[in-house]
């Protein structure tokens, strides 16, 4: 029994030992492409899935590992949660880490420079000064002209003929994107507005929205409005989106959706102020790896109506009043230079001449 035994602690030992071995053997998975999401979800329907969907569209076209990252803490993300996950990126073998808000500034900054190997590209992003004051060039800054967007939802809202509009923007009122989004909103229904001698109205508030999640406070807020007149809301910033979805249902009323076509999202979407965040992660992850991100880094990259980066999609059109032929118009003249979009960070929009806005603070 005893030879039996130390037979049985043998083999086991052997196999303990083969195991060990095997596993010091295989080399851990490189993820060439990291992504650190925003606040909020990576799938949240908008701004973080926009972007991951435009590394993964490229990772996949040519076989090159992706993993996305989010900072720990959620909503509550510091500084240094955003830095350990743009790390973690980098320690899984990273060679470029796609960071997507203007949260990421700080940690972005940091990484960049205790990275100098490593290519960052910043979506909704500017460029980043080190402590000389020189540019960053191993960050690649990408935004883009929401507030042309944002006028054309805004536009498209009235010509369809909705006068009692509202905003609901994310950030809290200090997110350059959703401002830029809000205040194009403005000017296009005004434009749409004096086109038709029409009176417009517009709720304008940042409340409930600076996490950019959907919350029991922001749906309460919403269908308030809705139950007061307003006919559609503009819900810019994130998962909020899922809060402006349930107040319209319950109301019968509309939404408009930001950052990508949200229409699949709810049968209330008509329509959403979009930008090109897959296609443009997809540039700049198509410059470096064709040995071009020289001319991406340290520089500001505006992308626009001019470069098909900014609009509405036609593909899944249900207004009736407003054609998509009228549509291609407007986007031509904005193209074109013909109208201009203000695009001054303007978080408390004043009324125009046909456009009443109410702040809601």
């Amino acid at each position: 029994m005893k030879k039996l035994f130390a037979i049985l602690l043998c083999v086991s030992l052997i196999v303990a030992c083969a195991s060990i071995f095997v596993a010091c053997d295989e080399e851990p998975e490189i993820y060439e492409i990291g992504f650190v999401t925003d606040v909020g979800q990576l799938m949240d329907k908008s701004f973080n899935q926009g972007t991951w969907e435009g590394v993964v569209a490229y990772g996949e076209a040519n076989d090159i590992t992706h993993k996305y990252y989010q900072p720990a803490n959620g909503d509550q993300a510091t500084d240094d949660d955003r830095f350990n996950a743009m790390k973690a990126a980098i320690d899984n073998g990273a060679k470029i880490v796609v960071c997507a808000g203007f949260l990421q500034e700080t940690a972005l900054k940091r990484a960049a420079i205790a990275y100098p190997e490593i290519k960052f590209v910043f979506i909704d992003g500017y460029p980043l000064a080190n402590e000389d004051g020189a540019n960053i060039t191993n960050v690649a800054p990408i935004s883009f002209q929401e507030e042309q967007s944002g006028y054309l939802a805004g536009y498209a809202a009235v010509m369809e003929g909705y006068t009692q509009l509202g905003f609901s923007g994310g950030g809290g009122g200090s997110n350059p994107a959703c401002i830029r989004f809000g205040y194009g909103f403005v000017q296009g229904a005004n434009a749409a507005a004096v086109a038709k001698s029409a009176n417009v109205s517009i709720k304008y508030s940042w409340l409930h929205g600076a996490a950019f999640g959907a919350s029991t406070e922001l749906q309460t807020m919403l269908s308030g409005w809705y139950s007061n007149g307003t006919e559609v809301v503009f819900a810019c910033g994130g998962s909020m989106c899922q809060s402006a979805f349930a107040a319209a249902s319950a109301n019968n009323a509309k939404v408009i959706g930001v950052d990508v076509d949200q229409s699949s999202q709810s049968n209330t979407v008509i329509t959403s102020a979009m930008k090109g965040l897959s296609s443009a992660v997809q540039y700049a992850l198509g410059k470096f790896y064709a040995g071009n991100f020289s001319e991406l880094g340290g520089v500001a990259t505006v992308l626009g109506a001019a470069n098909d980066a900014v609009g509405l999609p036609t593909d899944t059109w249900s207004m009736t009043n407003f054609t998509v032929e009228q549509y291609n118009n407007i986007l031509a003249q904005i193209k074109a230079g013909t109208i201009t979009v203000d695009s001054e960070l303007a978080s408390k929009p004043a009324s125009m001449s046909n456009v009443t806005v109410e702040i809601i603070e």
